[in-house]
């Protein structure tokens, strides 16, 4: 009896080889025994893809009885004949399995099948970061690619293990000149002429002078340093001048003592001082009514306390200034009350003083207190009443004769004489008479 179609699957097993099994150098991880291998697709960047095909013996010449008809392989299987009309199963391109029963499409080809992070492996996507980087190391999928690098702060080779750096490795060797210190801020090496030596200290440093004339005009050499001149004073001295790198020094006013050594103070206390100079005013003695008071002003002692006053025929400030009297001085300070002022006047006999008067629109007394009036003029007045002494008041009151009528208009006094009267209202009014008249025919 002849073969079935289902028992000539045994014919032939093509596997298809990617990856481990390309042409870049790598060697195939299993061989088997009656398999011949031929190369079935090769890539752009060198890789191959070889068909591995497996021979039975047992089925060979049944195979070569029925070849490709009856569909022998397995789905998504290529069928092809061989010389002889031997059939031969495989997986097509991007297909992977068992070309005798199933072919299963593998998810890509080629990296350009893959999203950038990723990588065509085993016809798989996969992350290209697996496995890829060393101990420590940070790995980033650029361009299906991994990308190993050491984090901030560390160091080493990425590919295989980054340690945590050591900054003071950083100065070791140093990378500064002679007579220099390394020193690691904010984590950068940072190169400092030793105390006492100046320069570049990149290159080198040296003593800031050797002798006297390396330093400036007032300055010295002392210890390779430059130092003020004036440094050869003693204590307490002042130092008036330098030259030729030499300080001229001097002891204080009022201190005594050679000024190279020491100057020390006229005095320790007021017990120390004389009758004309009697306080002791941080080692000098002095008398305390010099600058105490104002100009033209006298100044008295009182133990050791000035007493500033001006004298009796001049007056002012005795701590700022004293002058001569004048008319003006009648009235400073003021010595009228409230709301008046003051004018410099004469008294019944003639001598000077001050005279005190309210301010106008004002009334009372000015030596005490002025307060101001009703009305300044009469249109602050109603029609019927006038503005007299700064009160709003009847214009008719006193103005008419006895016996004559008033009447209050437009801030004024209208005078009349009653009827029957006669004269002027404002002096007298009077009965009038009637005389009779002689008629002539």
């Amino acid at each position: 009896m002849l073969p079935q179609p289902q028992q000539l699957l045994g014919v032939a097993l093509i596997l298809l080889a990617l990856g481990c099994q390309s042409t870049i150098g790598k060697k195939l991880e299993k061989r088997c025994v009656n398999c011949s291998y031929r190369t079935y697709y090769t890539y752009g960047d060198g890789r191959s893809l070889q068909r591995v095909i497996y021979q039975d013996p047992v089925y060979t010449r049944a195979a070569q009885t029925y070849g490709c008809s009856g569909n022998p392989c397995g789905v998504n299987a290529v069928c092809q004949e061989a010389a002889g009309g031997r059939p031969v199963c495989s997986c097509p391109p991007g297909y992977s399995g068992n070309p005798l029963t199933h072919c299963n499409r593998g998810e890509c080809l080629d990296n350009v099948d893959c999203r950038g992070d990723l990588q065509c492996k085993d016809n798989r996507c996969v992350n290209p970061c697996v496995g890829a980087c060393g101990i420590g190391s940070n790995c980033d999928a650029r361009n299906h690619v991994a990308v190993c690098s050491c984090p901030a702060g560390h160091n080493g080779d990425p590919y295989t293990a980054c340690h945590l750096n050591d900054p003071e490795e950083q100065c070791h060797p140093s990378p500064c000149g002679i007579n220099t210190k390394c020193e690691i801020i904010n984590g950068v090496p940072t190169c400092s002429c030793l105390h006492g030596f100046l320069g570049n200290p990149l290159s080198g440093c040296r003593h800031e002078c050797e002798h006297d004339g390396d330093c400036g005009g007032r300055d010295m050499c002392s210890n390779y340093k430059c130092v003020p001149s004036c440094g050869q004073c003693g204590i307490g001295a002042n130092c008036k001048s330098v030259s030729n790198h030499r300080a001229l020094c001097e002891c204080p006013k009022g201190y005594i003592g050679s000024p190279y050594t020491e100057c020390r103070p006229e005095c320790y206390g007021d017990s120390d001082c004389p009758a004309g100079r009697p306080a002791c005013f941080y080692g000098i003695c002095k008398n305390t009514c010099d600058g105490a008071c104002g100009v033209g002003a006298d100044c008295n002692l009182r133990g050791l306390t000035p007493v500033c006053s001006c004298p009796r025929d001049m007056t002012g400030d005795p701590f700022v200034r004293c002058r001569p009297f004048t008319k003006e001085d009648l009235c400073e300070p003021n010595p009228c009350g409230t709301n008046a002022i003051c004018v410099p006047g004469h008294d019944n006999t003639g001598r000077e003083r001050p005279v005190c008067n309210c301010l106008p629109g004002h009334t009372g007394n000015p030596l005490s207190h002025c307060s101001r009036g009703e009305c300044l003029s009469n249109n602050e007045c109603p029609d019927h009443r006038a503005c007299i002494n700064y009160q709003c008041v009847d214009p008719c009151i006193g103005k008419c004769a006895t016996g004559a009528s008033c009447e209050a208009k437009a801030h004024l006094a209208v005078c009349r004489c009653p009827h029957g009267q006669s004269g002027d209202a404002l002096v007298s009014c009077r009965q009038t008479r009637l005389f009779p008249v002689a008629k002539y025919h």
